[in-house]
């Protein structure tokens, strides 16, 4: 069996409960149920389910929604359960990789006996983590757009997409006007909204202790920062010259809004993985120990986010580093991330280690992401030729500017615990700037990095 092409990680926010797709199995017909980013369902009676692949099953949910072509690029089918997820290749059959979950679980999860023997998938239908940002801006068609919207606002809503305030505040306001329609002073709905602030504001934002949109109502307690901040920002949602109609199309500019305010965030459109890091050493008494994380691997690079405190603590565009991993075989299962730093202003080079049995699918989901941004680079650039002054591709590598120091999305490079270590000759030196060689061949082409390595001489090497 070929492994997962996409995320084998962390639960989606659409796993809210235990369920299975497959109502009946056999020659005959069986029902299948594909579930959806809003968490509705589509059923499906297909023949010889044993046999069916995955991009035929695509096929058959594209009719039933009526999605235009760009859909067969744009999602993919997902295995997902509160243990695991996994994005599957066109020529999978989903059934049989479903017969073999509990291998999967075995070999990707830590998961306890118990909850193997329990566990048991979903079929979904999500974003595909090879469709690029740029090409997402091209689609008009209003459902895949409210599927890539009430997906993302998913990720939002639970945390895996780490949002400032003020971003979570804007995207709220978003939400709040797809589901209650322009804010209208004193309207009910905007008065019931206290009792549901975690349907607009990650969880760990809501502030129940206050009377939501108070203000609005002109008595009741003070509203929290977050919640009054929402509605600032409800007030502030623009409206198109459409914004009358009660259409379903009226929508589709703020599905748009909201995942161009998505595009922002460095990790959109992200598969998840599942690890741990060493704790850094904080005191005398300091006693070891390790910190769960998600690392989220896109087109765009590596980022490793801290799963309690909700901001990022590393984030590596892919000419930024070098990577490798190593298997059961040879010790406990890591991925090896290696960059550029300093120790108290020495240059140096950092080694982080992130334990996870799924660091040989992050090694090669690295390893793919790198060859299809080479591949589309070269395509952009050729289409464009030499003269050329704009393309219909963005700028190669370009990252979203930081807005604001402290930010959720903001490296927490003094958070990590690394290990800080030049080459000099046969010997590894930790904390002295003298390096020739990277420890890792697993990297960007020569010439295509940033990616560089502390020298004896005075001059840097590409890594």
């Amino acid at each position: 069996m070929d492994g997962p092409e996409g995320s084998t990680g962390q639960p989606g926010p659409a796993d809210r409960s235990h369920r299975s797709s497959v109502s009946s199995v056999g020659a005959r017909a069986a029902d299948v149920l594909v579930y959806l980013a809003d968490d509705s369902m589509v059923p499906l009676a297909v023949e010889n389910l044993p046999s069916l692949s995955a991009h035929e099953l695509h096929r058959a949910i594209r009719e039933v929604l009526q999605l235009p072509d760009i859909a067969l690029d744009a999602f993919a089918l997902w295995l997902v359960s509160p243990l695991l997820e996994v994005q599957l290749k066109p020529k999978h059959q989903p059934y049989k990789l479903g017969r073999q979950w509990q291998e999967l679980l075995l070999r990707f999860t830590d998961a306890p006996d118990d909850d193997v023997a329990m566990d048991e998938p979903s079929l979904q239908f999500r974003r595909n983590v090879f469709f690029p940002k740029w090409r997402e801006l091209q689609i008009h068609d209003k459902e895949v757009l409210r599927l890539l919207y009430e997906e993302a606002k998913g990720n939002v809503l639970a945390a895996r997409y780490p949002c400032d305030v003020e971003d979570c505040e804007a995207l709220g306001a978003l939400v709040c006007r797809v589901q209650l329609g322009p804010y209208q002073p004193g309207q009910p709905a905007a008065c019931a909204l206290r009792e549901k602030l975690d349907s607009f504001l990650p969880a760990h934002l809501c502030k129940r202790g206050h009377g939501l949109f108070a203000a609005l109502r002109g008595r009741g307690a003070k509203t929290s920062t977050g919640e009054q901040g929402l509605l600032n920002a409800y007030r502030r949602v623009q409206e198109g010259a459409d914004s009358d109609s009660e259409c379903e199309a009226s929508l589709s500019p703020h599905y748009r809004a909201y995942l161009l305010k998505c595009h922002e965030l460095p990790f959109y459109g992200c598969a998840f993985f599942h690890g741990e890091i060493d704790k850094p050493a904080q005191g005398f008494l300091y006693r070891g120990g390790r910190k769960p994380v998600s690392v989220a691997i896109s087109l765009d690079g590596v980022h490793v986010i801290d799963c309690r405190e909700k901001h990022v603590l590393l984030g590596l565009r892919f000419q930024e580093l070098s990577w490798d991993h190593t298997s059961p075989e040879e010790e406990e299962c890591v991925l090896w991330l290696e960059f550029d730093g300093d120790n108290e202003g020495t240059p140096v080079n950092k080694l982080l280690k992130i334990y996870s049995k799924q660091a040989e699918l992050m090694s090669s989901l690295i390893e793919y992401c790198i060859e299809l941004s080479q591949a589309a680079e070269a395509a952009a650039s050729h289409e464009a030729g030499p003269t050329s002054a704009s393309g219909s591709l963005p700028p190669p590598h370009q990252r979203p500017q930081l807005r604001r120091q402290g930010s959720v999305v903001c490296s927490r490079i003094q958070h990590l615990s690394t290990i800080d270590y030049v080459e000099e000759g046969e010997t590894i030196k930790r904390v002295k700037p003298k390096r020739s060689t990277s420890f890792f061949s697993r990297q960007l082409s020569l010439g295509q990095g940033s990616y560089t390595v502390v020298q004896p001489a005075d001059s840097l090497e590409q890594g």
